[in-house]
Parts: C-alpha cells; structure tokens; sequence
C-alpha cells in the first residue's frame, strides 16, 4: 500500500487545505497550509493527489495512519477465509458413530467451511476398499441438502479422502422457538382471573344476613 505524502513530503505548490473539522480552508501554498497544522499540533496530508489541486487534509496523520491499518486488519477479515474441517471414518464404523460424524460434517458445510473427509484403513481391511467407498458414498447422500464433492474419493497409501464444500446456507430458525415457549404463559392468565370473581360475590350476601337478623 502506498504511503500517502504529508507535510515536507507533499511536492504539489498549492494545495486545497481541508481543516480538522472538514472545513474548506481554501486554495493555500504548501508552507501556508503546513503554518495553520503546526499551529494546533497536526500534520498536513495529503489525501487526494490526483486532484487538481491536490487535496490535504489538517489531522493528526500517526492516528489516521492507524485507523487506516485498523480498516485494512479489517477489510482482511471479511475476506472469504476457507478453512477445511477433516472428519475420520473407520471402515467399520456403527451407525450411530456415523450419524454423529455426519452431523459434525454438515455442520462444517453450514457454517461455509470446507470438509475433508478421511477413512482410516487398518490391516486385513486394506483388502476390502470397497467398504470405504460406500461410507464415502453414504456420507455424500447425507449432505446433499448442503454441499457437494470438490474432489471424489482416492485411495492414497492407507487412508481414503474426498473434499466436500459448501453448496447452500439453510438459513437457521431459531426465533420461532422463543415465541412458541412464550405463548403458553399468556394462557395462564385467563384461567386465574374467573376464580377470583366468585370468592367476592359468596361474601356479599353474608354480611347482609346478620342486619337481617337484628331488625
């Protein structure tokens, strides 16, 4: 990244000055505009070049040159970072070690990661590969609703792997959850506010019976 000119640096005569603020201060010549950023302690940098004349701006050009490597941290951060997940098979394995780790893959696809996917060849079972290959095949039946095969299965040595990647972001529902478990308590209400109106008219009548007695 270039480094923008400042203050000696600047090569143009006349500059378009713009203050701390954002104030237009004018068209000024270098050592004039450089005089009004010394007064107050600032720099004077140059922040349009190709302008005619070149635009420079009166700020504080160390923190300006940190908030720019701050935006560039950032701007690096919302690049697309891939990072590839690896989920291990057995040949062998019980269905329910398998949903589990089929899970643990699909999950990866959500969230965008890629996912290798390895199968782990032990002994006499380097005989049969063709057991591998139909995990391999089952796994790939199962994330369909979010990926697809990068690279097809290959036997390298004792070990299995295909790579998966995203295909689709299912988008996750989580808030109807909430409002579900929330409209049971609205119910309760109802049902409390009729016993109370009872318990209020049985008491009436009997304060009315005493003043009946003594007349």
């Amino acid at each position: 990244m270039n480094e923008p000119r400042y203050n000696e640096r600047i090569r143009a005569r006349e500059v378009r000055v713009i203050g701390p603020d954002g104030a237009q201060l004018g068209i000024k010549t270098v050592p004039d505009a450089l005089a009004l950023a010394r007064e107050i302690d600032l720099d004077l940098v140059e922040v349009a070049p190709l302008a005619t004349p070149p635009v420079c701006r009166i700020m504080d050009y160390g923190k300006f040159r940190y908030e720019e490597s701050q935006r560039a941290r950032e701007a690096r951060k919302k690049t697309a970072h891939v990072s590839v997940k690896e989920v291990k098979f057995r040949p062998k394995i019980g269905k329910g070690d398998f949903d589990t780790k089929v899970r643990h893959v699909q999950g990866f696809l959500a969230e965008g990661h890629k996912v290798k996917v390895s199968l782990q060849f032990r002994g006499r079972e380097m005989a049969h590969p063709e057991l591998g290959s139909k995990i391999l095949d089952d796994v790939i039946e199962q994330i369909l609703s979010v990926g697809k095969v990068e690279t097809q299965a290959r036997l390298e040595g004792r070990s299995m792997t295909m790579v998966l990647v995203p295909d689709k972001k299912p988008v996750k529902k989580e808030k109807p959850v909430a409002s579900e478990s929330s409209a049971p308590e609205a119910e309760v209400l109802p049902t409390e506010t009729p016993v109370e109106t009872p318990v209020i008219e049985t008491t009436a009548p009997a304060t009315d019976t005493p003043e009946n007695s003594e007349e």
